[in-house]
């Protein structure tokens, strides 16, 4: 059943041919790359329980790897407000070791950025606008029948839509219908902050993130200078819930305190923090798959942030995703799919999950100190082997490809 316009009529047995749930970065980005691959627009229903405003205030710091970047280049979506990151300095705490990748060696130029999620939203959604791509927001999926030819919507003001494909592309729709799903507590706490420090950071500190693996998990300082906060950093800060708890009740000065005395002063001293907001974390991978229907992003798998690697998975999703559905809206492509991300998807939640459990002492073991202390050798090894500090980095910027 058609519905690219290079090889085929368009379809009329169904409302749309491809309806997205989700217009976060991830299902935008797969409506504009479907537009520009030739799926006429009027084919393509976009659904989204938000408003655009409240997306587009949405603050939270978001790190994109240098392939997430060509992904938004592609979608007609780059440049954007953002802070280049040119170094990646990974250490463990209290432990001799450490990682640097740089940008120089792979020959980009930039090993990523941060930006805030609403810049990305709304970039996308200017190019959805450009492309005629209409948006059903605030709209909500009440539930969805799928059928052999088709998928019907039921939406919660008691409209119908019928699709030829459904895509999941944020949000819990297909959870309760997967069998297969991988799921784990890590019993810790991520805590959101922006910070600023006393550092007269010269040009190449400025650019430089931070991965410190501490005892109860990573902390990771992201560049991030814009109008909002000024310079500094995006704080994850990893830690355990009763930890965070106590964290939380603190005053500024303390908690930056508390903050200097888990990352060291390479920074010099942190002189100021925005209100700090927390989450607990946890992994969700549960791609749904069915004849008809497909989940990426957030919707097939939840990441712990360590290495930042939750929403450059799915734009890797929507990319692939786009190209098969342009040429044919079917099972075959949907199966297609499946076959082409499992590999990806495998390497970076095993990747993601991996490095939040074996890089915490876990409760206090008595072979914590030593697992720790190899641990931290590994850094320094992997730091003087080049081709295993490149392909961390490229794994990183691109995924399993």
């Amino acid at each position: 059943m058609m519905k690219s316009t290079a090889s085929t009529s368009i379809g009329t047995n169904t409302d749309v041919d491809i309806a997205i749930c989700g217009a976060g970065p991830v299902g935008l980005a797969l409506a504009v790359l479907l537009v520009q691959r030739g799926v006429p627009p009027a084919r393509i229903a976009l659904i989204d329980a938000k408003t655009l405003e409240q997306t587009h205030n949405d603050p939270r710091s978001i790190a994109l790897s240098y392939g997430s970047r060509q992904i938004l280049e592609q979608a007609s979506a780059w440049p954007i407000a953002a802070t280049e990151i040119h170094q990646i300095h990974v250490s463990r705490r209290g432990y001799f070791g450490r990682t640097l990748i740089d940008r120089t060696e792979h020959h980009v130029p930039a090993l990523g950025v941060v930006t805030r999620y609403g810049t990305i939203v709304s970039a996308l959604a200017a190019t959805c606008a450009a492309s005629s791509i209409s948006t059903l927001r605030p709209a909500r999926v009440a539930s969805f029948s799928e059928q052999a030819s088709s998928v019907e919507l039921q939406m919660a003001d008691g409209t119908a839509l019928t699709t030829d494909i459904l895509v999941q592309a944020e949000g819990g729709l297909f959870a309760e219908q997967t069998s297969k799903s991988l799921r784990r507590d890590y019993q810790q706490t991520a805590i959101l902050a922006h910070v600023a420090t006393s550092s007269n950071a010269n040009n190449t500190i400025a650019h430089r993130a931070y991965e410190r693996f501490s005892d109860e998990g990573p902390l990771a300082l992201l560049p991030q200078h814009d109008d909002m906060n000024g310079a500094g950093y995006s704080l994850v800060w990893c830690i355990q819930p009763a930890t965070s708890a106590r964290l939380l009740s603190l005053d500024d000065a303390a908690f930056l305190a508390e903050l200097e005395n888990a990352f060291g002063q390479r920074l010099g001293r942190f002189v100021s923090t925005t209100p700090r907001k927390a989450y607990p974390l946890g992994l969700n991978a549960h791609p749904a798959t069915s004849p008809r229907t497909v989940a990426i992003g957030n919707a097939a798998q939840t990441l712990h942030p360590v290495a930042g690697q939750g929403l450059n998975l799915g734009l890797r999703d929507a990319m692939v995703l786009a190209r098969l559905l342009a040429q044919e809206a079917s099972p075959a492509t949907l199966s297609e799919f499946h076959q082409l991300r499992q590999s990806d998807r495998n390497l970076t939640v095993r990747l993601t999950d991996t490095m939040a459990r074996v890089f915490t002492k876990g409760g206090g073991s008595p072979f914590g100190a030593i697992s720790q202390a190899l641990l931290g050798a590994s850094l320094g090894a992997i730091d003087t082997v080049a081709p295993a500090r490149y392909l961390l980095a490229e794994l990183m910027m691109f995924g399993n490809r």
